[in-house]
């Protein structure tokens, strides 16, 4: 699937993590969600974090946007303590989460929706369709995002009529219009056939040096696929984290989780 050379993504040569959060303590309740969790994102690298079902995943990411606050622990994000700043300050940064801060409107074309996220990130709220199919700039923009992520050729489509994969990657063309630092993508693959599957799984190789990436994704052959390092996260404590050959190879990881989907 072609990556266009005009996308926005940014990466910097850092000696810091992109991301980094340290001593992560979420509680709700006697429930400890999140338990002293650490995890980092480097520029250009896809960091894949998985676990069951009821692991804190969700927990965890909402920490990171910022839609949770923890009780305890920092994040850093681009060099920057952003710990307590909320969603919306962190969007700016470049922080996107894709497929949950994006919704697509069904009645609108491909090329309408992405021209709608480009016009939010540029300040204004949603305006009247009108003005999005006057401004050629915002046009342009919005139809590079579709080809970067291999919809040119459906702009003019309603997503309604976009297959299940088309819509995930739409989502994506979205999510683009921040300009992200780092794209959080939250189970991608989740209700998609193989070959849409893996069509997507080309698309975020083709996006990794542009943007790092956070994948929190039950699709296993994708994570292994994908991923340049895995934390394997476990009643909301941080199991194993490295290479996915050391992932693969955990005994630890293979009782807890791995083991588990090969059951």
């Amino acid at each position: 699937m072609p990556v266009a050379g005009s996308i926005r993504c940014w990466v910097a040569a850092m000696a810091e993590p992109l991301l980094q959060a340290e001593a992560l303590v979420k509680r709700f309740g006697g429930l400890v969600a999140t338990d002293n969790v650490a995890i980092d994102v480097q520029p250009g690298e896809i960091h894949a974090l998985i676990g069951p079902n009821g692991a804190g995943k969700t927990t965890l990411v909402s920490q990171l946007t910022g839609n949770l606050r923890p009780d305890s622990g920092t994040i850093r994000f681009a060099g920057r303590d952003v710990t307590r700043l909320p969603t919306h300050a962190r969007v700016r940064l470049g922080l996107a989460r894709s497929f949950q801060i994006t919704s697509v409107l069904r009645e609108f074309t491909a090329l309408d929706n992405a021209a709608l996220a480009v016009q939010a990130h540029d300040g204004h709220s949603f305006r009247f369709l009108a003005d999005i199919r006057r401004d050629q700039r915002l046009r342009d923009l919005a139809r590079r995002n579709l080809e970067t992520v291999g919809l040119g050729p459906r702009a003019g489509v309603l997503a309604s009529a976009l297959s299940h994969g088309e819509q995930r990657q739409l989502e994506i063309a979205m999510a683009l219009a921040v300009a992200p630092k780092l794209l959080l993508l939250d189970e991608p693959m989740a209700g998609m056939g193989i070959e849409e599957s893996q069509r997507l799984v080309e698309l975020l190789r083709g996006l990794k040096q542009r943007c790092g990436m956070l994948l929190i994704e039950h699709d296993m052959d994708a994570v292994f696929a994908l991923a340049d390092r895995i934390t394997v996260l476990v009643y909301g404590r941080a199991i194993a984290s490295g290479a996915p050959d050391e992932i693969r190879g955990n005994a630890e990881v293979r009782q807890a989780y791995l083991g588990e989907e090969a059951s």
